[in-house]
């Protein structure tokens, strides 16, 4: 009954999730809102997987970026990095897709955030794809193996990266 319980937490976990992916996603197969933020823009150059490392951490806010001139807004999460204790501006994703509302992250939240590290702007920042709070909730904004954003993808790619295939 125990392992009942946590496999049902696990999918409605992955239920909400992927209904927060495809919120800011417009059906008709063009995404409003991801100006700068495309797949080869020249933010998302600055993702590297040579830079790839995760960290550990306390939520302490949200925040509304404009990474580089002429980007449509985005949203990043700050977190106090529990080794250095240094605030982390964390990027997520275009506000037209990451809704600080509709995700389960809240300030004082315990974190690990896996991406990678850039400067941006003459800003160090880390560049999300994904956040896990406890073990069984994962908001996931990139896919891991060569950091396409979620919000680029389609409506059917969005649903197959999000049940795991």
């Amino acid at each position: 009954m125990r392992r009942y319980g946590k496999n049902l937490a696990m999918g409605v976990a992955m239920v909400l999730a992927l209904c927060t992916l495809s919120a800011g996603v417009v059906w008709g197969g063009e995404k409003s809102g991801i100006e700068g933020w495309e797949t080869n823009s020249a933010y998302n150059k600055h993702y590297n997987l040579d830079e790839w490392d995760s960290f550990k951490g306390n939520l302490v806010g949200f925040q509304k970026i404009t990474p580089l001139p002429g980007m449509s807004p985005g949203i990043a999460i700050l977190v106090r990095d529990r080794d250095s204790d240094e605030v982390v501006t964390v990027h997520l994703g275009p506000s037209s897709f990451v809704d600080p509302n509709a995700i389960s992250l809240r300030k004082g939240d315990k974190v690990t955030v896996k991406g990678v590290w850039a400067e941006i702007s003459g800003q160090e920042v880390f560049m999300a794809s994904k956040v896990k709070k406890g073990d069984y909730y994962e908001y996931k904004v990139r896919l891991t193996k060569d950091g396409t954003p979620f919000w680029t993808m389609s409506p059917e790619e969005l649903a197959r990266e999000t049940r795991g295939n």
